[in-house]
């Protein structure tokens, strides 16, 4: 199947051929058909599957259908992370590039100024995160009223962020009759009973099993103490294949412990996490894509920006007590089909998670005894987990508000362009301008445009 099958308007298949998009991925095959006939969607797929574009297009496509009539919201994207936010915003930009219409993006840790005398002035699209959302909805700064598609991405990162009660009182202030497409990459018991009370008659589109890991994906698990295991990380960060690496910790201060020694040590080191000023994190992923910076150390809420190319390897310092977030964690590599390696690192307190791990996703990840750090016993088997691998288990893991066109460079000239002949005028500001704090004009560099 090709973009021009979908049923996308002209220019937006501009937008996608400027990308250099020639086949949707399974995630938007299925999805941006049945979104543009206005039918509502529980979309569940891996990070990394093109679950942006796959609501992006859609929402693009709906919202200039109605963009000639009196200002109003038409599309609420509603996200957990400031990064999630960011990388949305830019692909609404690069989509809706031949489009006349308005996005902004919101989210707390910055200045609320520029964004609320953006929201007045008046959006078609609106992006946030929902801690600042529920804010400007408290003081009647947005009213959700008007809004005829509503977009939850990454609903089970929701539940983990606690993010569940603010969702529900987003929802409950949007119009009975709208549309809803509603995105996880796993499907809980409770994001299932969240879905339905959110949708009518909705398609369920399942791209790959939700237990299922990337399986271009090499995995290996390496045991060790957990004092050695700085040394270990260490150890393998020396290997030359390893280019580009996010390593995972399960908390902010472990992040940052893990940097320092990382640092010290004259690598090329970040961390990112919560704690980190909004500033700090788009330095840390502008530099990691640039290639200026080796090693992102993160915590699995601010991985959730995370959507760089080519990264090499993923490295589990500390494994997830949740097994779906495993799945997560190594879908930052092996995307679009490159390969990558996901190495775990395991003490022996996380061999219940590894076997918790092993059950969810069918394979047993393959042990790497040949290392100076080898320590603590081998787990029992698996269980119920099916498939081996190859080792030796005796051995035994900001964007703000725009217009909807194409990403300008930084410094590039401000513009003041025309509406078409009837439509709504704006007439009100720059063409591209950024309200996640510091004035008017400057923006950040793009941190990720998802396919």
């Amino acid at each position: 199947m090709k973009f021009n099958e979908l049923g996308l308007m002209p220019e937006l298949l501009r937008a996608t051929t400027d990308a250099g998009y020639t086949e949707p991925s399974p995630i938007q095959a299925a999805t941006i058909p049945v979104a543009l006939k206005g039918r509502d969607v529980i979309g569940c797929a891996q990070t990394g599957t093109g679950k942006t574009a796959a609501f992006c297009l859609p929402a693009l496509q709906r919202a200039h259908a109605t963009s000639g009539e009196q200002a109003s919201l038409h599309t609420l994207i509603l996200t957990p992370t400031r990064e999630l936010a960011a990388q949305i915003g830019e692909s609404l930009s690069s989509y809706g590039r031949h489009l006349d219409l308005w996005h902004a993006v919101i989210f707390g840790g910055v200045s609320e100024k520029p964004q609320i005398a953006e929201l007045q002035r008046g959006v078609d699209i609106l992006v946030a995160t929902p801690g600042r959302l529920l804010d400007l909805m408290q003081r009647g700064i947005v009213k959700l009223g008007s809004v005829k598609l509503f977009v939850l991405d990454e609903a089970d990162r929701m539940l983990d962020m606690g993010f569940i009660n603010d969702v529900k009182k987003v929802t409950r202030a949007l119009p009975a009759q709208r549309q809803t497409l509603f995105f996880s990459a796993t499907m809980p018991d409770a994001i299932r009973q969240l879905a339905n009370t959110l949708v009518k008659n909705a398609e369920l589109v399942a791209v790959n099993p939700i237990s299922s890991a990337v399986e271009v994906v090499s995995q290996s698990v390496y045991f060790a103490e957990k004092d050695q295991k700085r040394h270990l990380l260490l150890h393998l960060l020396e290997q030359q294949e390893c280019q580009r690496v996010v390593v995972f910790t399960r908390t902010k201060h472990g992040s940052d412990r893990v940097a320092r020694h990382l640092d010290r040590a004259g690598k090329r080191v970040a961390a990112i996490h919560g704690n980190k000023a909004q500033n700090a994190r788009i330095r840390a992923l502008d530099g990691f894509k640039s290639g200026d910076i080796q090693v992102l150390v993160a915590t699995d809420i601010a991985a959730r920006g995370i959507d760089v190319d080519d990264i090499t390897h993923v490295i589990n310092f500390e494994l997830p007590n949740v097994p779906e977030t495993y799945v997560h964690r190594i879908g930052r590599t092996g995307r679009a089909g490159k390969g990558g390696a996901a190495i775990s690192l395991c003490d022996m307190e996380e061999r219940s998670y590894l076997r918790d791990i092993e059950r969810l996703t069918g394979k047993r990840l393959t042990v790497v005894s040949d290392h100076p750090y080898v320590g603590a016993a081998p787990p029992p088997s698996a269980g119920n987990a099916s498939g081996s691998g190859n080792g030796n288990r005796n051995g035994h893991d900001a964007r703000g508000p725009q217009r909807s066109g194409g990403a300008r460079p930084q410094h590039a000239p401000q513009q003041n362009g025309g509406r078409p002949a009837g439509s709504r005028p704006r007439g009100r500001r720059p063409r591209s301008s950024w309200s996640g704090g510091g004035g008017r004009g400057g923006r950040p560099k793009s941190v990720a445009v998802s396919a």
